[in-house]
């Protein structure tokens, strides 16, 4: 590659030589900026005052040594290309400046071979260059996500190894991890796009990295996923506070494309050396930490503790087995039976999971539905759930139950799936099950995650004719203004206000408020959990429509729920 441009700097004695040597690159087809001095001190000017593309300096002349210009220039950590451009080419000249750094010594009066020199040196120099820029292209995607320019995992290992140590408590400090996890942004994703949760992560990194330092390192693990090493904690009630600081950076809504977005965050955190004796281990127990029972809990953060590493154990076995349970015919549904409080027959029935587990036994939903979520193939047996109670409701409608209707629950990951709607279509015309005779269920919680994508889906399911009831009423934080806007059927009042009901006056009072809204509304009101008679007389009292619980049966089998409808009905139960 020819380089016309070029920017000199000369060192020559010799004004002449200089405006000849000019004068011959030009004719060589060169468009010349060049500074032209004459001592050291000058050449050191001009290495501070500007950058050069090459330098052509004399050997030796009065205030000027070549073997000591290379040695300023080596000191001021500039790449710059030095050729040596004199008289005295004698072979002890020539290897005393190859030696100290020089590109090349070329005998004075040569320029067509200087500017050979010169164009060779240039293609180097950019050779060099377009190196450096791949190793550091090649750099930053190895160590460095591309989406938030924090350390990746990789990176984050090797930077904490390097702080830990076997006597790290001989100063009386100690180190923490924190695994954060943040919730809702696959719901993000599928309701505004990749671009918006890429966004918010990107506005989350900014707001974690407030507190990164050397002692408190900061990554990303992946998706929704950061970690934190932090060095140099006396006591846990440091530990706790920074986790704390770390909550209420989520406090204040992310703002993206005059969206309002508001998201939380869980940890999990283990110490260094009680949890771990490595960074892997220790990231290890702390994400089991936050995985371990995490339903259960939101906006917090929890210690690794030693049951939770034998439950992580376990975990992955079900977690690994889990993938085959459908093909294994592995899951079964079972049954709980729906009352009508005027009529007391049952009227419909609750499909609920099971997994008859070739090791473990049989496995209620709270043991591997959680995996399911979080793995993502809740999708899949939810796809399964629908179909076989379908299925089974079509089944008890042809030999005789016409009225009897089925529930299936739907999880936050189903109703994010655009597919759902064709799904529910697509199940509900193989099995030729009337869609009224189905009931979607879908808890107060999951609706109000995105109230708005959620009413756009319940109306399309509703156009279907499949009725929607929203469970676990009263435990969430739905407003007044969005349960009139969600085209609801039932409400379903959540089994924790059972238990007390009767003797309790605040849970009655939410019962009995409850099932007046419902009633303003035009819904059916099914209240969950009832196990006693009082209870149940209380609901009826309060005018409940339908009731659930071990009062009427536990969740039974296919057989056994036919065996009840029939006795029921012949009034022989």
């Amino acid at each position: 590659m020819p380089y016309s441009n070029l920017k000199l700097l000369i060192i020559d004695h010799s004004e002449a030589d200089v405006n000849r040597l000019r004068e011959d690159l030009a004719r060589n087809g060169k468009q010349l900026l060049y500074k032209h001095v004459d001592s050291l001190a000058g050449f050191q000017s001009a290495l501070n005052e500007s950058s050069w593309d090459a330098i052509v300096s004399e050997y030796s002349m009065a205030g000027f040594d070549a073997l000591r210009a290379l040695d300023l220039l080596k000191a001021s950590n500039q790449f710059i290309p030095f050729i040596v451009y004199t008289s005295v080419t004698d072979e002890q000249t020539v290897l005393s400046v190859l030696r100290k750094g020089a590109s090349d010594c070329v005998q004075k009066g040569h320029s067509m071979h200087l500017k050979m020199v010169i164009d060779r040196e240039l293609e180097y120099m950019d050779l060099k260059r377009r190196k450096r820029q791949a190793d550091s292209y090649i750099y930053r995607m190895t160590y460095f996500d591309e989406l938030t320019g924090l350390p990746k995992r990789n990176l984050f290992c090797e930077k904490v190894a390097s702080l830990l140590s076997d006597d790290a408590r001989e100063d009386g400090t100690f180190s923490a991890i924190y695994f954060i996890d943040v919730d809702r942004l696959p719901r993000i994703n599928s309701t505004y796009g990749f671009c918006v949760g890429d966004i918010l992560i990107q506005q989350l990194a900014n707001r974690l990295s407030i507190y990164s330092n050397r002692e408190c390192i900061l990554t990303r693990i992946d998706g929704s996923k950061f970690a934190f090493f932090h060095a140099g904690l006396t006591n846990v009630h440091q530990v706790q506070l920074f986790a704390n600081q770390i909550l209420r950076l989520t406090a204040t809504p992310f703002t993206i494309n005059n969206l309002e977005l508001y998201v939380t965050l869980n940890m999990g955190i283990c110490m260094y050396p009680d949890d771990g004796k490595n960074i892997e281990m220790l990231l290890a127990n702390a994400e089991n930490t936050l995985s371990f029972r995490k339903e259960t809990w939101r906006n917090t953060y929890k210690f690794y503790a030693k049951e939770i590493g034998e439950a992580s154990s376990q975990r992955m076995d079900l977690e690994l087995s889990l993938r085959r349970a459908i093909d294994n015919k592995e899951l079964v549904l079972h049954y709980q039976p729906v009352i009508d409080l005027g009529s007391h027959e049952i009227i419909g029935a609750e499909a609920l999971v099971r997994w008859n587990h070739p090791e473990f036994g049989l496995l209620m939903p709270d043991k591997f539905i959680p995996i399911a979520d979080e793995t993502g193939f809740i999708i899949e047996i939810g796809k399964w759930v629908l179909y076989e109670a379908c299925k089974q409701a079509k089944a008890w409608q042809e030999i005789g139950h016409e009225s009897i209707f089925i529930a299936v629950n739907i999880s936050a990951i189903e109703l994010d799936q655009s597919q759902l709607i064709n799904h529910v279509a697509g199940v509900l015309h193989t099995t030729e099950l009337n869609p009224n005779r189905l009931e979607l269920e879908i808890t107060e919680s999951v609706l109000m995650q995105d109230a708005e994508a959620s009413i756009r889906t319940l109306h399309e399911l509703k156009q279907m004719g499949v009725r929607i009831a929203v469970d676990d009423f009263g435990t969430g934080y739905s407003s007044l203004s969005y349960l009139r806007r969600f085209p609801i059927d039932i409400i379903k009042i959540d089994r924790s206000f059972a238990k007390d009901m009767g003797s309790d006056s605040d849970n009655s009072a939410i019962v009995t408020a409850i099932i007046a809204l419902a009633k303003s509304l035009d819904l059916t009101v099914e209240a969950g959990g009832v196990e006693t008679q009082a209870q149940l007389d209380f609901l009826h009292k309060a005018g409940c429509h339908h009731a659930q619980g071990y009062l009427f049966s536990h969740p039974v089998t296919a057989d056994k729920l036919f065996a009840l409808i029939e006795q029921r009905k012949t009034g022989t139960v």
